[in-house]
């Protein structure tokens, strides 16, 4: 009835029958939009950056470390910042050691003051061979392959082909160059 005082002060057309309006019905569908957009963007963003492989820039694994008469006895340190390699010289033999700890792959230090290599992440020590004799080492360092070149007579080392100690491969002829 007209003068019924059980009538809502709002028009029957603003209510829902669980008590939101139509504002606040619109509020959460434009949210809900605006969500899915975010979410669909995000996507579009990871495919496209699918797209573009990612790329590594190492240094390459062959390079030339000069004359074999410029290297005097003892660890020579000169390419372990760019190439990650030591090359040794002893009284009968040049070889290239990598510089990488067979523990847990970090960077060992050479200490001249106590003739060895020192890994800085958990105290693994190499004699200058390479062989391992404290820490928790597993195994000695990796040497790398050491040519000389025909063209110029240059050392050449090659990062891509390791030789391991344990499989008896130091005594290949790549392994080192014989010096007189």
């Amino acid at each position: 009835m007209p003068g019924d005082s059980l009538e809502s002060p709002f028009p029957a057309s603003d209510f829902e029958s669980d008590g939101t309006t139509r504002r606040s019905a619109l509020k959460w569908m434009a949210l809900a939009w605006i969500g899915f957009a975010a979410a669909t963007a995000a996507g579009l963003t990871a495919t496209v950056r699918f797209m573009f492989p990612n790329v590594l820039f190492e240094p390459p694994t062959r390079f030339k470390a000069g004359d074999p008469s410029s290297y005097s006895l003892g660890v020579d340190e000169r390419w372990k910042e760019k190439f990650g390699v030591w090359i040794v010289r002893n009284t009968s033999s040049i070889y290239a050691l990598v510089a990488v700890c067979t523990h847990l792959g970090c960077t060992p230090n050479w200490l001249a003051a106590q003739n060895k290599f020192k890994c800085p992440c958990h105290g693994s020590g190499y004699y200058i061979s390479g062989i391992n004799f404290e820490g928790p080492t597993p195994r000695p360092l990796e040497r790398a392959e050491i040519t000389t070149s025909p063209d110029d007579g240059q050392i050449v080392v090659d990062k891509a082909v390791r030789f391991l100690y344990e499989r008896g491969q130091w005594s290949d002829p790549r392994a080192f160059i014989k010096v007189a």
